[in-house]
């Protein structure tokens, strides 16, 4: 079930992948099955086709139906707390149940990439944690923070040299 779409510019209150970007990779998806079925009698060639291909999908499928990926619950400007969503469905964790949000920076293929951090509690009492990158919201994790802090809520930085 797709959802309305999702505004991620620095003011919005949900954040998802991009859509097109969504529909692009099940489209190569689709078009690596294809690639496959024209393969011949190619089996490593069809073998890893169709790998790829079953990625792509399963991903581009992600992107489509898991949206928004984070949302502020209540408020724009006095948030309750956070929604995320994954593919068992949306948890609510309203603002007691946060520990701390921040945003730090990862290494990925030789640069540092920021992600957003959350330390949660969930309904059962365990703590989770929980990361969302550039692609799960579908624009810089620095904006975001900058919007959940707009909205009340506390967000530390631990950001290395750029």
């Amino acid at each position: 079930m797709l959802t309305d779409p999702v505004d991620n510019s620095p003011h919005a209150v949900e954040w998802a992948a991009p859509r097109l970007l969504g529909a692009a990779m099940v489209a190569g998806g689709i078009g690596l099955i294809a690639a496959a079925a024209a393969s011949g009698t190619d089996a490593a060639g069809l073998v890893l086709l169709m790998v790829a291909a079953v990625l792509l999908l399963g991903m581009g499928a992600t992107s489509l139906l898991v949206r928004p990926k984070l949302a502020l619950m209540g408020a724009p400007d006095d948030a309750d707390g956070i929604r995320v969503r994954g593919l068992r469905g949306a948890v609510d964790y309203p603002r007691a149940a946060i520990s701390r949000i921040r945003v730090i920076d990862l290494a990925r293929f030789g640069r540092r990439v920021p992600h957003l951090e959350f330390d949660v509690r969930d309904g059962a009492g365990d703590d989770r944690l929980i990361m969302l990158g550039r692609w799960d919201l579908g624009t810089d994790p620095v904006e975001v923070a900058n919007a959940l802090r707009a909205s009340g809520l506390r967000v530390e930085e631990r950001l290395g040299k750029r």
